[in-house]
């Protein structure tokens, strides 16, 4: 009598081979934007020793740019299932740091001397040095350290508050410049019956409260 082949067996195989690249491709991710953070963070204490808080942004913005939208990819892993993380709450945090960074930060040079980018930037660095740095491990060895696991479920408890308050403080900091650069739009675009004026300035005063609102409501659910 033939001995029958363990189906379970079989398709264990396969299902091995997935987790290896499943975990070998977040091990990858999360170093890559690790080092992407790493050096926002060393560019930023060089401009901080040398010329000021005030000098900050232009010394990181490259590197910023990189790591932050890098984070788009998190949306992705949270919607295809490589990681638990819950889509709606993926998608708020990364589309309210892409705001943050191309629409307030990017946008409005004028923003980049105030203190709180700097603050903000700290924040940031803060919270995603250690939470890559997290996610690395784990994936790669499939453990973390103690310390690296107190300090990624600890730091979020200053640097949540502190960077929300920034990010809609500089919101509100860019509003008149928002205005302005709506009313030039305005006033030299055609009038025919086909164009249509986006007001950027009343669009981002919804997106602030907006914004607010469901950081307040996010913290509160992982506090």
């Amino acid at each position: 009598m033939t001995k029958l082949a363990n189906p379970t067996v079989r398709r264990g195989v396969p299902t091995r081979n997935a987790s290896g690249v499943r975990r070998l491709y977040l091990s990858l991710y999360n170093w890559i934007v690790f080092i992407g953070w790493v050096q926002v963070s060393w560019f930023m204490i060089l401009a901080l020793l040398k010329n000021g808080y005030d000098a900050v942004y232009a010394a990181v913005e490259q590197h910023l740019l990189f790591a932050q939208t890098a984070a788009i990819m998190e949306i992705l892993h949270s919607i295809v299932g490589l990681v638990r993380s819950p889509v709606p709450s993926t998608v708020l945090q990364v589309t309210g740091r892409l705001f943050m960074i191309w629409g307030i930060l990017w946008s409005f040079p004028e923003t980049h001397s105030h203190i709180l980018v700097t603050s903000l930037i700290i924040c940031w660095c803060i919270t995603e040095v250690t939470r890559y740095s997290f996610y690395g491990m784990k994936e790669s060895f499939g453990f973390t350290p103690s310390w690296l696991f107190w300090l990624r479920y600890s730091t979020f408890i200053v640097c949540f508050p502190v960077g929300m308050v920034c990010e809609v403080v500089l919101i509100y900091i860019a509003l008149p410049f928002m205005e302005m650069k709506a009313l030039q739009y305005q006033a030299s675009e055609k009038s025919d019956k086909w164009s249509f004026s986006f007001n950027y300035f009343y669009a981002n005063l919804f997106f602030m409260a907006s914004f607010a609102t469901g950081s307040i409501s996010m913290g509160l659910y992982f506090i």
